[in-house]
C-alpha cells in the first residue's frame, strides 16, 4: 500500500512539474433564475455578470488539466411578493433584488490540440466541477436573506482561438440553495443558468 501511495505521490508530482500554467482575465454574462423550493413566488430569467481572474495548468501532450478561477459574482432577481398577502401586508410589490458573491470555480479540463497544427487558430475544450460561493452582500430587500455561503455544478464547452483567447459557453445547477425568505420557514431558492465567457490567457 505504501509503495502505490508513493508511486501516485511521483506521478503526480512529475505531472506538476511538466504542466504549463497561464492566467488571465475573465468575464462572463450570466442567465439565471432563482427556482423556489415551493412555487408561491413568481420569479423572471435575469442577467447578471462575473468578472475576475482565471488560471489553467494542462499537461502538455494529453489535454487533460484543471482550471481554477477567483471571480466576483452578481446575481439578480426579480420578486412578486405583493401577490401574497404576507409580504403585501409589508408593502412589498414587484421587488428588485441583487445578490454579490466572491466565487472560485475548480474545474477538471479537457483540451483536444492534436489537430495537425489546426490547434495553433482554434482548439475545442470542455470543463466541469463545482463553484464554491461565498456571499457577501445583497441589495435593501429585507424580506430576503442569504447563507453566508453556496456550492453550484457547472459544465461547459468552448474553444480556444489562437492559443490565448478562449470563449465558452456553460450550464450552472445549484444543488444548494442560495437566499430564502425571512418570514416563512424552509422557503428557499437555487440559482441556475446558462453563462457565456470570455477569457483571455496570457502566453
Amino acid at each position: 500500500m505504501k509503495k502505490i501511495l508513493l508511486a501516485i505521490l511521483l506521478a503526480a508530482g512529475a505531472l506538476s512539474a511538466s504542466a504549463e500554467l497561464r492566467w488571465g482575465p475573465s468575464a462572463s454574462a450570466y442567465f439565471g433564475k432563482y427556482s423556489w423550493r415551493q412555487p408561491l413566488i413568481e420569479t423572471n430569467m435575469v442577467t447578471g455578470f462575473q468578472a475576475g481572474v482565471l488560471g489553467e495548468l494542462m499537461i502538455p501532450g494529453i489535454g487533460f488539466g484543471i482550471d481554477f478561477g477567483l471571480n466576483y459574482a452578481m446575481h439578480p432577481g426579480k420578486f412578486n411578493l405583493g401577490a401574497h398577502e404576507v409580504w403585501a401586508a409589508d408593502g412589498y410589490g414587484d421587488d428588485n433584488f441583487t445578490l454579490h458573491s466572491v466565487e472560485v470555480p475548480v474545474h477538471l479540463r479537457f483540451k483536444y490540440t492534436r489537430l495537425e497544427g489546426v490547434e495553433q487558430y482554434i482548439a475545442p475544450f470542455a470543463y466541469v466541477g463545482p463553484v464554491f460561493q461565498f456571499h457577501v452582500a445583497q441589495s435593501n430587500l429585507d424580506a430576503i436573506e442569504h447563507p453566508l455561503g453556496s456550492v453550484a455544478l457547472q459544465f461547459g464547452v468552448g474553444g480556444e482561438f489562437f492559443q490565448c483567447l478562449q470563449l465558452s459557453a456553460s450550464y450552472i445547477w445549484a444543488p444548494t440553495y442560495e437566499i430564502r425568505t425571512v418570514k416563512l420557514d424552509n422557503l428557499s431558492a437555487r440559482n441556475s443558468g446558462f453563462s457565456v465567457n470570455l477569457t483571455y490567457l496570457f502566453k
